[in-house]
């Protein structure tokens, strides 16, 4: 059975929550913490992309910080760099 919330451009907190399988409550605790992107204002409602949700957890929920600059270094076209085990850029 497939989502209509994958459908929609925004969707709220709960919705949020539910696409990542937490709790409303916890979904603003990560908010608070700077752990989920950061969401869009419309009106007084406080809403997130379903679409940057979906690559966000694809991309494996990094914090907020790294997940801005992971998405600012793809729109630029470069690849990002990643740490090998010996601790080089590559």
């Amino acid at each position: 059975m497939k989502s209509d919330v994958a459908d929609r451009l925004l969707i709220d907190s709960t919705e949020a929550a539910r696409m990542c399988g937490i709790s409303r409550t916890m979904w603003w605790s990560l908010h608070s913490a700077g752990k989920v992107p950061v969401p869009v204002r419309l009106g007084r409602r406080t809403l997130w992309r379903s679409d940057e949700l979906c690559r966000w957890t694809a991309g494996g929920c990094p914090p907020r910080e790294r997940w801005l600059a992971q998405e600012a270094t793809e729109k630029r076209g470069h690849r990002p760099s990643v740490k090998n085990s010996a601790g080089n850029t590559t």
